[in-house]
């Protein structure tokens, strides 16, 4: 479970953006090739990276899977409008999304529509079900509108960590 972040942004100076870097590209990269890499000794990554951990910069170290290694093949960008943004709803709403594993990300936007959602699902017959529940069932739900992706163009979740300025 990722962890939150704290409310006032560390100061993130050259290595750490440097071994952030790094460890977006493989987070099982050993710390003595970080280390030799950004020019800091073994032990001084060990405490960037665990005083990263502490201050939320770094919220999880997972797996990335190929959703097709698991048969999971229809990966769906879901638009849902709700009837009102009231924060009870909103908050409803949120919690579904997020308690629901095939919800793999949920972002609360601006523009007219509540929700962009990506689901992964393992067929047709599985998403249908799961749209059913999830918003044709659900009376905070207006409308949603599934856009099924046909390839996996890229994918990921690596944050561009800019030079200090």
């Amino acid at each position: 479970m990722p962890k939150k972040r704290a409310s006032s942004s560390p100061v993130l100076d050259r290595y750490d953006r440097a071994i952030l870097r790094l460890l977006q590209q493989d987070n099982k990269t050993p710390q003595r090739v970080i280390a030799e890499a950004v020019a800091l000794s073994t032990a001084a990554v060990q405490r960037r990276i665990a005083a990263m951990e502490s201050a939320g910069v770094i919220l999880a170290n997972v797996a990335l899977v190929d959703p097709e290694a698991l048969s999971a093949t229809i990966t769906s960008i879901v638009e849902v409008h709700l009837h009102d943004e009231r924060a009870s709803t909103v908050d409803a709403a949120k919690a579904l999304f997020k308690d629901t594993p095939e919800v793999q990300q949920c972002y609360y936007v601006t523009g007219g529509t509540s929700f962009v959602l990506v689901i992964v699902a393992a067929d047709m017959r599985t998403y249908e079900r799961l749209t059913r529940r999830l918003f044709a069932e659900n009376e905070t739900i207006k409308s949603y509108r599934s856009l099924v992706a046909l390839d996996r163009v890229k994918t990921g979740g690596t944050v561009t960590v800019a030079d200090e300025q």
